[in-house]
């Protein structure tokens, strides 16, 4: 068995540990919880296998997707989790003070929730 300890890290150099068990991901009531309107309830699982030493991600189903390495992945089909992996939940806006909109439209989409893994000891 493996020693290594796995971690996602957002583009603000926060680590979440990732223990060696399955964790859900969402806004709502979950082991890792994003902050963020376009992250659903329950959103994604990620999911150790201990005989292998890796992490899986699987999307549950979300409005705006989970996303590895920039690759929407298939609802409810797990994937595996490589180092440096750049795994996006849904997409985050951030909109501190805008100017009145001439007319309502969608909303564009922000920068990405950037988590990406790191090994630690």
């Amino acid at each position: 068995m493996s020693v290594t300890s796995w971690f996602l890290v957002s583009s603000s150099g926060t680590r979440h540990r990732l223990p060696r068990e399955l964790i859900f991901v969402g806004r709502d009531e979950c082991e890792l919880m994003l902050q963020s309107r376009s992250v659903d309830k329950q959103h994604a699982v990620i999911n150790y296998d201990q005989d292998r030493d890796e992490h899986w991600v699987k999307d549950l189903g979300s409005l705006n997707g989970t996303f590895v390495n920039e690759v929407r992945i298939p609802d409810q089909k797990y994937v595996t989790l490589k180092l440096n992996d750049v795994i996006r939940f849904g997409y985050d806006i951030l909109s501190p003070e805008l100017p009145p909109a001439p007319a309502p439209g969608p909303p564009a989409p922000g920068p990405p929730l950037p988590l990406s893994w790191e090994q630690g000891p």
